[in-house]
């Protein structure tokens, strides 16, 4: 057995090795995940969300994204040390926007009823609401009143320094893309979105994007290679000066970090909220495509970007499950798992845990432990 020498020179006592032992061991066990999971329930035939929490922790997945406050998945999520991002739903932003009573309300029915049970770490109050899309175009005027007011009841509660306030917003956002450091948001949208940055600003709270190469790619098959999208690209693709981009995901969420510069929001950190690739349903929706996406996605985010490197990158996984309830049929594949609970393909979620034992930051490692 080899012998340990302190620092000054001396034999440590088998007491002490012991405590240096449980030391390292619980700096190991804390590290930083840098990889959730999305668990959508638009699905008939999906198991129940205590076997689903059971999912989670067996898999090593340390964090989810509920897109709306189900009182069985917060139940199950009671002591699982699983973080949460959770959805306030479009269809409620009217409500909690016209009167602080019914934010207070919420919080206190879905935030402080399970809390500190249930490890919140993010509410995203609407998702992919857009002024210019007629789809979600009459939330717009309602996401700022509702996380004012959804930031000002969990204050009250006492928890506006562990629990984020933010909303979800896709890349449909962004009028220009390329290169990189040109990114800006597009004329039209700016007048909902600086004021939603300035909050965000004002408050400390990162910006959540859901980022899809999959969905640039088929838009643009011609310009855009299946390898760019898919981190699989050998050599360098994009040069925008000193930077150089290899993958899809760098370049658009480098164009959202210069859109948020020319829009007040240089501090501003972004997490992923959603990214994945469907298994089926579509051009270029294949298994195999879905298991090289999201692996090397799970795999690639421990670091940073050209543009932020040496900075993990937040980033939830959609999504869990196949979901047979969406339309159209493109959106019933991006699942990781069957219903069933058996993985599509396998992926290894602890590829995407990164720490930093000495100063709790994130970190990228060259290796897994």
């Amino acid at each position: 057995m080899a012998k340990i020498i302190s620092m000054t020179g001396g034999r440590l006592s088998a007491p002490t090795v012991c405590l240096l032992g449980l030391l390292i061991a619980n700096l190991c066990m804390s590290g930083v995940q840098s990889i959730g999971v999305c668990y959508g329930m638009l699905g008939n035939n999906l198991p129940p969300a205590s076997e689903v929490v059971v999912l989670y922790k067996s898999h090593g997945i340390k964090q989810m994204r509920l897109y709306d406050p189900n009182q069985a998945a917060l139940q199950a999520l009671r002591g699982s040390g699983i973080e949460l991002i959770l959805g306030v739903p479009n269809s409620d932003l009217q409500a909690l926007a016209s009167n602080p009573a019914n934010a207070n309300s919420w919080v206190q029915r879905n935030v402080k009823n399970f809390s500190p049970g249930v490890n919140f770490r993010y509410v995203a109050v609407g998702n992919e609401v857009s002024p210019v899309n007629g789809g979600t175009a009459q939330y717009a005027k309602f996401v700022l009143p509702a996380m004012r007011n959804i930031q000002a009841a969990l204050r009250s509660s006492g928890l506006q320094n562990q629990i984020k306030v933010s909303t979800a917003i896709d890349m449909t956002l962004i009028g220009n893309s390329y290169p990189p450091s040109q990114g800006a948001f597009r004329g039209d949208v700016r007048s909902y979105l600086d004021p939603i940055i300035s909050f965000l600003v004002s408050v400390n709270s990162p910006l959540l994007a859901n980022i899809y190469t999959y969905f640039s790619y088929v838009g643009n098959p011609k310009d855009i290679s299946l390898p760019y999208a898919l981190f699989t690209s050998p050599s360098v693709v994009v040069r925008d000066g000193s930077r150089e981009y290899q993958n899809l995901f760098d370049a658009m969420l480098d164009a959202l970090y210069s859109a948020l510069e020319r829009a007040g929001g240089a501090a501003l950190q972004v997490v992923v909220s959603e990214s994945g690739w469907p298994s089926a349903g579509a051009f270029a929706a294949t298994v195999d495509n879905a298991r090289t996406y999201n692996g090397n996605l799970i795999r690639h985010v421990k670091g940073g970007t050209p543009k932020r490197p040496n900075r993990a990158i937040e980033t939830y996984i959609f999504a869990l499950f196949d979901e047979n309830q969406k339309q159209p049929e493109l959106e019933k594949h991006f699942g990781l798992f069957f219903p069933n609970k058996q993985p599509k393909y396998p992926l290894n979620f602890a590829q995407g845990r990164i720490w930093d034992a000495y100063h709790n930051v994130t970190t990228p490692l060259k290796s897994d432990m």
